[in-house]
């Protein structure tokens, strides 16, 4: 029988229970709050107080590849090693032995830990010693090191597979071109530090960045991550920039052009392919060259674009340029003649003189342009006023740039009319008083090849994004810059250049009619301000099958000293040229080029 003393202690048990199970499930709660329902809340304060531990997650910078989706740069992940200098020195137990003895003779020491990692990083163990003893002589807790950065992934397994407690990694891109040289006036590199310098790695940054994220977390006393505590911000790789160039087309022209620009003694030489139907650039080749993985080991002249950044004087490359303003304004054919000396003064004192001798004839426009004679471009390109013969000059890209918008491309320059001089009145209508880069020479040919439509000049296909999201260039839209028949007949007169001028049997390729124009320009001497005495800036530029062009090649060569005048482009010309015809393979010409006559 149950009595109310026995009772009694019973229910003040429940009671007591109950009352401990409710603070139980209080704590229970307000843990669950703390941890779980505003866990993020609560790290961001101890984060406020100084509490926070974290590391890096990097974004991935972004490949560019070419045409064909090769790579032609790269990321790959290197490894920063971090030492716990306050547990290195207490040495790890030995296989077996209790983990937490202190018995010289259950321990492997620090001093042979030290040798250990040495062999595997590189250094000695003198050095891995050192580098714990410094950090510890600034602070006896120290509890970080760097070991060694930018370990490889060979090393940073190695080490890992020590198992030693007070060494961990901090993992971090590293850029890499696997190609070396090719195209590296092109692709630029990028510092140590992750900073673009140079060429398409500078310019095209906002593709190819990627954006860094970072995970945060607290440590306990030994070291040893809270669990719980972690929040990350997720790191975004870069985009995919895809290139216009075809890596293989362009090693072949970057052997060539670093062979032909020593065996002429030459300053600097460059190469570069461009597409006609679409402007595209199909290599840019240039000697001397740099390879990114170690742009040190070059000069810093040697390290970007010469092809993309220096200006000239064109020389005869332009005097198409003048055939079409006076075809088009003046009315003239490639059958239009003048008399023709090889050395002229004209009634406003200007004096002119050709290159070469000869006696005086009675030469048409193709004759003008094939014999490369100033005195006779000087006499049908004037037959067109100075402001008009300005304004072709201007619509064929002179002071405009190209649309590549490369980093220091120069515009080009020209004068005003009204501050053109007797001679420049004259010296205009063959390519002087005015300055180019090669690339607009090469688009100036690429519009005559192209009937007349300037295809904007392209070295970037597009961007894909990390999120897939495909970005393409703003580029300006095709423009017509001469007539089509006028294209026509400027393009059949730089056909019998290739045909009748004494360069014919040194660039003929079997099979193919071809069209272009040599050019040596005359260099300033920034100094005095007058021409360089005999030293030239030589090139020379085509496109083939004439009939159905395909493909501009330019060749040029910076102060020659073997062979001086545009002569020394040939060889160099007639191996690019037949390169790309057979790279793409290109049907060979079902027809040959119609000769028109030189003089009357």
């Amino acid at each position: 029988m149950t009595t109310r003393a026995t009772r009694s202690p019973r229910r003040r048990t429940v009671v007591a229970l109950a009352v401990v199970l409710a603070i139980l499930a209080a704590f229970v709660v307000r843990l669950v709050d703390i941890q779980v329902v505003n866990a993020k809340e609560h790290l961001e304060d101890s984060f406020s107080l100084g509490m926070e531990s974290g590391r890096t997650l990097y974004g991935t910078r972004g490949k560019i590849v070419d045409t064909t989706g090769a790579t032609l740069a790269t990321s790959i992940l290197l490894y920063d090693g971090v030492l716990d200098p306050l547990n290195a020195v207490k040495g790890v137990a030995k296989d077996g032995a209790d983990p937490t003895s202190t018995d010289p003779d259950d321990r492997v020491s620090w001093e042979e830990l030290a040798g250990r990692i040495a062999a595997i990083t590189g250094q000695t163990a003198e050095e891995v010693q050192q580098i714990v003893a410094d950090a510890r002589a600034e602070d006896e807790g120290s509890r970080f090191a760097y070991l060694k950065r930018s370990l490889t992934t060979q090393q940073y397994r190695d080490l890992a597979d020590l198992d030693l407690p007070f060494l961990s990694f901090e993992p971090h891109p590293a850029r890499t071109y696997p190609d070396g040289a090719v195209a590296g006036n092109v692709i630029g590199f990028v510092g140590s530090d992750g900073t673009p310098l140079e060429g398409i790695e500078a310019l095209q940054d906002e593709c190819l960045a990627g954006t860094d994220g970072k995970v945060r977390y607290q440590r306990g006393k030994d070291g040893v991550v809270i669990p719980g505590t972690e929040v990350s911000q997720p790191a975004v790789d870069g985009g995919t920039l895809q290139l216009t160039l075809d890596r293989d087309l362009q090693w072949y022209m970057q052997q060539l052009v670093a062979e032909q620009t020593q065996d002429l003694g030459a300053a600097s030489g460059a190469i570069m392919v461009v597409e006609v139907a679409t402007g595209k650039i199909r290599a840019a080749a240039e000697y001397p060259t740099v390879d990114p993985n170690d742009f040190d080991a070059v000069d810093a002249d040697d390290r970007g674009s010469r092809l993309f950044r220096y200006s000239y004087e064109p020389g005869s490359t332009f005097k198409p340029v003048t055939a079409a303003t006076a075809i088009e304004a003046a009315g003239l054919t490639p059958l239009s003649t003048e008399v023709v000396p090889d050395h002229e003064v004209f009634p406003n004192g200007a004096d002119i003189s050709d290159s070469e001798p000869h006696d005086t004839e009675t030469m048409t426009l193709t004759g003008g342009l094939v014999n490369s004679s100033n005195v006779a471009l000087s006499k049908f390109g004037t037959q067109v006023s100075p402001e008009v013969r300005l304004e072709y000059l201007k619509k064929f890209g002179v002071g405009s740039g190209t649309a590549l918008d490369w980093s220091g491309e120069p515009d080009g320059t020209y004068l005003p009319v009204a501050d053109w001089d007797n001679q420049t009145y004259y010296t205009t209508t063959f390519g002087q008083a005015f300055t180019v880069t090669a690339p607009q020479v090469a688009s100036v040919y690429q519009t005559i090849a192209n009937g007349g439509v300037r295809m904007p000049l392209s070295i970037v296909e597009s961007c894909t994004k990390a999120d897939g999201t495909v970005v393409t260039p703003d580029l300006p839209e095709p423009e017509r810059v001469i007539k089509e028949q006028t294209a026509a007949d400027v393009s059949l007169m730089l056909e019998n250049v290739f045909a009748q001028g004494t360069l014919a049997e040194d660039i003929a390729i079997p099979g193919y009619r071809m069209a272009g124009k040599t050019g040596t320009a005359q260099k300033v001497d920034p100094e005095t301000g007058t021409y360089k005495d005999n030293l030239y800036y030589t090139s020379l530029v085509g496109y083939a099958p004439a009939e159905d062009p395909q493909y501009v090649v330019l060749t040029a060569f910076d102060e020659p000293t073997k062979i001086r005048m545009s002569s020394a482009n040939r060889p160099a010309f007639q191996k690019a040229m037949t390169q790309v015809l057979k790279h793409y393979r290109i049907m060979p010409s079902d027809s040959t080029t119609p000769l028109l006559p030189l003089t009357q």
